[in-house]
This record gives structure tokens, sequence and C-alpha cells, in this order.
């Protein structure tokens, strides 16, 4: 009974511990979880390495994080700072009036008398959106002049989550296969079980991951350079913004590229909006119909209905993490029930030479 009440009073305080820890890492779940997402990707050039190099595991991890950051990390900075450059432009050219959103929408109000009169039918107001996108506007110049200290401090918020997003992968590289075999340890869910289950999760990243980076990088360049040939301005801002849009399966880019065609054709420039069309639907949505199941669907063993709800559902809860959190959830949710149900399938069948048995001797009793 002491053995008991020990064990349990144990327990308790083991997970109110693990919680008030998982509480602590809570401002840093970002770096964390990207830190852990890189390891992943770059743990096959870590193994090389560290074969190659099998007393010097620091060394290994250091130079394969040399070549993430020049792989991932410096074009991520560099395509940042060229949105903020050009969001800037943008801005000034919204406080000048050079860009004023209820002339784009008067454009269009007057251009497609048929679009009008179907958001009638919806109940949507035009004038009332014109208004919203005034005062949108004049509303996110104020922001900006009002906060500029803050967009300051969560540059360097940034800058800080970068660099603790480094430091932890170095460790994560260096110590990957020790973590999972003290989480194996630790884990009630048996050793077979656990070990299937990381593989998983390794896999639904990598490939959630790489999947995803490839159609952003794909579309939005397409996206990006189809518009800088067409003089649209603000054309990296497009880029980065289709690349965003991109991560929201079926949709997608469309989201950002059919408005401007529809700009465009309301400004009488018919050749560029069918262009933009054209390249839009023919090669940028071929793109997200074609790679997305092949290298996304295919490696997380998925539906792709599936895919597209769990990535909403994601980015919903989690912001931009849940690209990937939510597929995760989704291959593990699969993954549990698909242990749970085949185990359950087993009992029976365990039992069945047993059953048979006594069968075949009441059998045997009967005809003798």
């Amino acid at each position: 009974m002491q053995d008991k009440l020990e064990t349990r009073t144990f327990l308790v305080f083991l997970l109110l511990v693990s919680c008030c820890f998982i509480w602590l890492l809570k401002p840093f779940f970002g770096s964390i979880f990207w830190a852990c997402a890189i390891s992943i990707i770059f743990y096959p050039i870590q193994q090389k390495l560290l074969n190659r190099w099998p007393n010097y595991p620091n060394i290994a991890a250091l130079a394969t994080l040399l070549l993430c950051i020049v792989v991932v990390i410096l074009p991520v900075v560099f395509v940042i700072s060229s949105v903020v450059t050009e969001g800037v432009i943008v801005y000034d050219k919204l406080q000048s009036g050079e860009i004023n959103p209820a002339h784009y929408i008067e454009l269009i109000h007057n251009a497609f008398p048929a679009l009008n009169a179907l958001l009638e039918k919806m109940g949507i107001d035009l004038d009332h959106i014109k208004n919203d996108a005034i005062t949108a506007a004049m509303a996110s110049g104020k922001f900006l002049a009002q906060h500029t200290l803050t967009i300051g401090q969560n540059a360097f918020s940034f800058i800080v989550s970068i660099v603790l997003m480094l430091y932890i992968t170095f460790f994560m590289l260096r110590d990957g296969n020790k973590l999972v075999e003290l989480l194996v340890l630790a884990l009630p869910l048996g050793d077979i079980r656990e070990r299937m289950l990381f593989a998983l999760f390794a896999q639904v990243t990598r490939a959630t991951i790489k999947g995803n980076m490839v159609i952003a990088i794909l579309q939005g360049s397409i996206g990006g350079i189809t518009l800088w040939a067409l003089n649209i301005h603000g054309a990296m801002l497009w880029c980065a913004l289709m690349a965003f849009a991109s991560l929201i399966p079926a949709v997608g880019s469309a989201l950002i590229w059919a408005p401007i065609a529809l700009y465009l054709t309301a400004i009488g420039e018919t050749t560029s909006a069918l262009i933009l069309v054209g390249i839009g639907a023919g090669f940028i949505g071929t793109i997200d119909s074609v790679l997305r199941p092949l290298l996304v669907g295919r490696d997380t063993q998925l539906p792709d209905y599936l895919v597209l709800l769990s990535t909403l559902g994601g980015i919903s809860l989690f912001g931009i993490n849940g690209f990937v959190i939510g597929p995760v959830v989704a291959a593990m949710f699969i993954a549990f029930w698909g242990i749970f149900i085949r185990e359950v399938q087993e009992l029976p069948d365990a039992n069945k030479p047993e059953s048979n048995t006594g069968n075949n001797t009441e059998t045997e009793k009967s005809e003798s």
C-alpha cells in the first residue's frame, strides 16, 4: 500500500514538473521546433560527416550547421530584408497617395458590372469595402508610426530567435541520437512503437518542409519573375507573398496573382492579365497539383484532403509553424489509430488456435 502511494505521488509530481518545464520553454517554442526540424532535414549530411570523422562529432555538427546557414538561413534573411524594404516603399506610396486602394476598387467596380451584381446578391457592399480599404491603409500608416520602437524590438527578437535556433540545432545535430534513445527509454509506449513513431515524425517533418519549400520557391520565383516582366511594382514583395500563400494547398498563390490579374483587366492591360492568368493557371497551378502530392502527400502517406485540412488548421492555430505541425499531428493521429486497430485485430487472431483446438477436441469426442 505504501509503495503504491509513493509511486502515484511520484508520478503526479513528475507530471507537474514536466508541465512546468514545458510552460517554461513556451516562449522559445518556435526556436526549438525549427531546431528539431532543421536537425532532421540535415541529419543524413551529419551522418556522412560523422562517418568520415568518427572521433570529431563537434566538427561534424559544426560543419553541418555552417552548411545550413549558407543554404537556408542567409537566403531567408535576404528575402525577409528585401520584403521589408519593399514594404517600406509601399507604405511611403500609400502615405503620399500614389497607391490608392479605393481607386483600384473603383476601377474594378466600373470594369466588371456583372461582378457588382453578384456581390450585391451576396449582400456585399462594394462602397463599404472601399471605405474599409481606405481606413485600413490609414490605420496601417498610423500603426507603423506609433510602433516604430516595437518593430525594432521585434526585429531584435527575430535575430535572437535565429541565434538561439542555431545554438540548439548544433546540439541537436551532435546529440540527436542520444536524445532519441533517452526518449525511447523514458516513454512507456513500447520500444518498437516509439521507434516507429519517431521515424514517422522525422519522415513527415522532412517531407513537409522540403516539399512545401520547393513548391514555395518555385511558385514565388515564377510569379515574381512574371510580375517583374509585366512591369508590376513591388515584384519582390509579391514574390514573397505568393511563396507564403503557396503553403495553403489547393488555393495557394492564386490568392495573390488572381486579384492582380483582375486589376490589370480593369485598367485595360488585357494582354498582361491574360499572360499572368496563363502562367498562373498553367505553370504555377500545375506545380501545386503535380508536385504537392508527390513531395508531400506520398511521403507523409496522407490523402490530399487531409493535407489541406491539417495545413489550414495548423496555420490557424500555430501561425507559420503550423504548415509543418498540422500534417505532423495528422500523421501521428493516423499512426496511433493504425497501431491500435492492428493490435486489436491481432488479439482475436491470437485466440483462434486455442478455440480451434477446443472445437477439434469436442468434435473428436462426439465422433467417438
